[in-house]
């Protein structure tokens, strides 16, 4: 346990590892919330799995270390509709009852990234959080106000055992459990800047220009997380997962990097001298250039791409209807297969 630094010793963010590669994105969270000046005490709640190195990077942002033992929902077939079999372990996130020796707690999930200080989560009530982008009569539990109490922990197992998780994971199980949310009272609802969804396919465009330098925090939702990517430093490039969806807006990727770059890698390199090239967790951290894109074609085609999913289409340029059917009579005319972005 780190020793406490910070000016309110009974309220804390509060986050969870299950393994050394989620370690990563405490990491960055921690940091980013040193980073906005938070005035509240840092928890990270680890299981056996995450490795002592890992654990003593850890140490260095967080206030608080606390072991729990993981919990499974044992429920494959909701977690099968999901195709997120690995979400069962994301039970273990109810532990975070426990810490009764704090007051209030806000949690984040690692997958977050903090862009403004938002400690005034702390004047929410329990239980505050953002509506879900997929069903926004549910919450989002990426991101939420809690208080911790052994009653409420007591309840939330008993739950678990009695009705289960209608999604196999941790936001079933709390929606089942703060059923009331959604009509309660609007105060409950965080606003959507507090647990913003970065994958491109969930946002509105529009409201993203209006009111992007509202936003507090993003989440990377979906299974292609800032970590998973891959970086050439020798060109700036970064490539996306080679499985899963790579939808998020590389902006806040960038943003993710740039801290991991600046203030967590040089203390792991320094502390330990860890080959960040997959010894440590799974990021990849790629020193030669071999592999990466390089050129401006190729750096190109990657941001004609990007802007394409961001809504961003130059009609009146490269991708002009002239343009368009231009490149596919060529295409009929060689036989040549087009290229097809990896989804």
């Amino acid at each position: 346990m780190a020793t406490l630094r910070n000016k309110v010793e009974d309220e804390a963010f509060v986050t969870l590892t299950t393994n050394d590669s989620y370690g990563y994105g405490a990491l960055v969270l921690g940091q980013s919330l040193r980073d906005v000046g938070t005035t509240r005490q840092l928890v990270v709640m680890v299981t056996k799995q995450v490795s002592q190195p890992m654990r003593r990077q850890l140490s260095f942002i967080y206030d608080v270390i606390q072991q729990v033992d993981p919990f499974d929902s044992q429920d494959a077939a909701h977690l099968a509709m999901l195709t997120r079999p690995e979400l069962g372990i994301t039970f273990t996130k109810i532990h975070c009852w426990t810490l009764t020796h704090f007051k209030k707690c806000v949690f984040l999930d690692a997958d977050c990234l903090v862009l403004q200080n938002v400690d005034d989560l702390f004047d929410r009530e329990e239980f505050s959080a953002a509506p879900d982008v997929g069903w926004p009569d549910i919450f989002n539990s990426g991101v939420f106000v809690f208080c911790p109490s052994e009653e409420t922990y007591q309840g939330l197992l008993q739950c678990a055992v009695t009705q289960g998780s209608f999604d196999g994971g941790d936001q079933g199980l709390l929606n089942t459990y703060f059923s009331n949310w959604a009509t309660l009272d609007i105060k409950y609802h965080l606003p959507f800047v507090y647990n913003m969804t970065s994958a491109i396919s969930y946002t509105y465009r529009p409201a993203l220009e209006r009111f992007g330098k509202e936003i507090r925090i993003v989440h990377f939702i979906g299974t292609a997380k800032p970590w998973l990517y891959v970086y050439y430093p020798s060109t700036n490039w970064l490539a996306p997962p080679e499985s899963g969806d790579s939808g998020h807006d590389i902006e806040y990727v960038r943003k993710w990097w740039d801290i991991f770059l600046t203030k967590i890698r040089p203390n792991i390199e320094e502390e330990q001298g860890i080959d960040l090239s997959g010894k440590f967790g799974k990021l990849r951290l790629e020193v030669s250039p071999l592999g990466s894109p390089t050129g401006e074609g190729s750096s190109s085609e990657a941001s004609r791409q990007q802007d394409w999913e961001k809504g961003q289409i130059d009609y009146l340029g490269k991708d002009s209807f002239d343009n368009i059917a231009k490149h596919m009579a060529e295409v009929e005319k060689t036989g040549a297969k087009p290229k097809v972005p990896k989804k």
